[in-house]
């Protein structure tokens, strides 16, 4: 799979990172998006995205990627933050053991406010920190499999499967998407270049230009 210039996409997906503050979300982000690491990344205040395209089956994919806060004081913009929504990545760190408490419901938050078909994936961040660790993968694995997400372990510092986590997300979006097309399940539907995917959950979505709104 391989980028592409942004401006130059068949499908556009909405996909947010979620999970609590400090986990590295920001850092995933970036580094997926601009293959760049901060070790001096501060908390981000609200919310912010950036963009990226990878090729599928031909087709040239962007992933509109939302990133926002994991402090409880900012969940009044919840309801915003996941419209449009068809992929979600909830992140915690491997050495934090409550940061992987917290994810049963960060997943629940996101099943209340986005569509049944939408493709998630548990992912473990700071892979490098091994020596830390306090989350097992057994136990992330049982419970990616008891409901039913993908699960991945990263680093962003080392860029260890960054690549892997955002661009599967984006493959299952798509080839979901593509089986709807062909009456093989309830999964999103194709849209016209330029426009956001809504999987007919809570709220509909705007066409997003290909400038302003989306450039970087």
């Amino acid at each position: 799979m391989g980028s592409y210039v942004d401006d130059n996409y068949d499908y556009l997906f909405k996909v947010v990172l979620i999970g609590d503050s400090g986990v590295g979300k920001s850092n995933l982000l970036s580094r997926f998006s601009k293959n760049e690491f901060s070790l001096d990344s501060k908390s981000t205040i609200g919310v912010e995205f950036a963009t990226r395209s990878i090729s599928v089956d031909d087709k040239i994919i962007k992933g509109q990627i939302w990133d926002t806060a994991g402090q409880e004081r900012y969940r009044a913009i919840t309801s915003a933050y996941y419209r449009g929504t068809v992929g979600a990545l909830i992140v915690y760190d491997i050495t934090r053991k409550v940061t992987f408490e917290n994810v049963e419901r960060w997943l629940k938050e996101l099943r209340e406010h986005t569509d049944q078909n939408i493709v998630i994936m548990l992912v473990g961040n700071k892979a490098d920190l091994h020596h830390l660790r306090a989350v097992q993968i057994e136990e992330a694995k049982a419970f990616s499999e008891k409901e039913n997400v993908f699960f991945m372990e990263t680093s962003a510092l080392e860029a260890l499967n960054v690549e892997n986590a955002f661009t599967q997300v984006l493959t299952q979006i798509y080839r979901a998407m593509s089986r709807k097309a062909l009456g093989i399940s309830n999964d999103p539907s194709p849209v016209p270049k330029g426009q956001t995917i809504n999987i007919g959950g809570k709220d509909d979505v705007s066409a997003v230009k290909k400038a302003g709104c989306c450039s970087k």
